[in-house]
Order: C-alpha cells, then structure tokens, then sequence
C-alpha cells in the first residue's frame, strides 16, 4: 500500500498526462475537451488523492461543466511587465504564499477588450500561475473565482506558435470550492473580469 505522499505523487502523474493529452494537437480540440472531463471526473471519484472526502466521492456523479465553445481559445503574446511587483496572499495553514507579476495577456470578450495578469510563483520550484473571477462567480461558478494555469500542479495548456494557450474552457475550481479542508490562493482583484466567462468548470453543489 502506498504512503499518503506517494499517492499525491501519483494523483500529480495523472493529472500530468491528462494535461499532455490536452496539448497534443493530434486530437481534436474538442475531443481533447471531453477526454479531459472524463478523466478528471474518473480521478475525483476514485483516486485517494482527490479533493473530495471519502464520503463525497462516495455519492459523486460528476462534475458540472459548461458545452465546449472556441470562441473561448485564444492564443497569445504576453506583454512582459518592465518592472515586476511581488503580490502576496496569506493562507490558513501554508503562511504566506509570494507571487511575482510577471506579465499581461490581452483578449477580447463579446468585443469587448479584457486583459490578465499572469503571476510566478516565488519560491522553491516557481510556477506560472493564472486565477480568474468573471461575473458568473457566486451563482453559476464558485463565488470566488476559477483557475486556468498552474504550472507546478501541472496544469498547463501549452504553447502554440510561441503564442500562450488560453483556453477558458479548461478553467477549474480550486480545491476549496469542494470542501472546507482545502485553503487555496484566490484571484486577486486585478484578475476579475467584468465578462462573463460562460465556459469551463460550474460551481461544485457539495452534498
């Protein structure tokens, strides 16, 4: 039987495949979409690892999820930010967790223009690490916003052209959307969008 770190070491192997089955440009975007879902409704559900409690995953039927749409893909240019400034961010039981803001991508929603800050994470191992909030949080998705990269657990879309994969419908809940033993790093304020990002992952009803 595997130690309890052991079986993280091997939730991060999963969810690592799962993310170069996403990038892997043989497949259709789509395809790849729904593969992704399956798989991540098949780890939450068995793996010892998942962020759900044993009792959760006992009567878990799936995660909720918005239709794949492409007009929420975009391939881009970071801007780099001439002079980084660090964001810091307390959590409960980690301490303070550093962040550096490293640079700004631009997209346009509706036809309206809307630009992310894309954050490192400072520290051992780094990280590229990009949190959102939109105006479905709090009654369609999980009040206090979605992730879409965090590159030290894995989830990382890729690059295409030199260009950043950004692609909305991949955004996911932090781990504390599921249940109260998780306290996770939530968007800062310059990373709420005033659009509503109608793809993705949908709030988590916890049991």
């Amino acid at each position: 039987m595997m130690t309890p770190e052991e079986q993280l070491l091997d939730y991060r192997r999963v969810v690592a495949a799962m993310y170069a089955r996403v990038r892997d440009p043989r497949i259709d975007a789509v395809e790849r979409c729904r593969q992704f879902r399956r798989e991540r409704d098949e780890l939450f559900c068995t793996h010892p690892q998942s962020a759900l409690s044993v009792d959760q995953q006992t009567s878990f039927g799936g995660l909720h999820y918005y239709p794949y749409d492409p007009a929420y893909r975009f391939l881009l240019s970071v801007e780099p930010i001439t002079e980084p400034t660090k964001v810091e961010i307390a959590l409960k039981r980690d301490g303070i967790l550093q962040m550096q803001r490293f640079g700004t991508i631009h997209f346009s929603i509706g036809g309206q223009a809307e630009s992310l800050t894309l954050y490192s994470i400072l520290g051992y191992g780094g990280g590229i690490f990009l949190p959102f909030g939109d105006s479905t949080n709090g009654h369609e998705t999980y009040g206090a916003g979605r992730y879409l990269l965090d590159t030290i657990k894995h989830a990382d879309l890729g690059h295409e052209e030199s260009r950043l994969v950004v692609d909305f419908n991949f955004a996911y809940n932090p781990s504390c959307a599921y249940n109260d033993r998780w306290f996770c790093p939530l968007s800062p304020p310059e990373n709420r969008l005033p659009v509503s990002i109608p793809v993705g992952e949908k709030a988590y009803n916890r049991p």
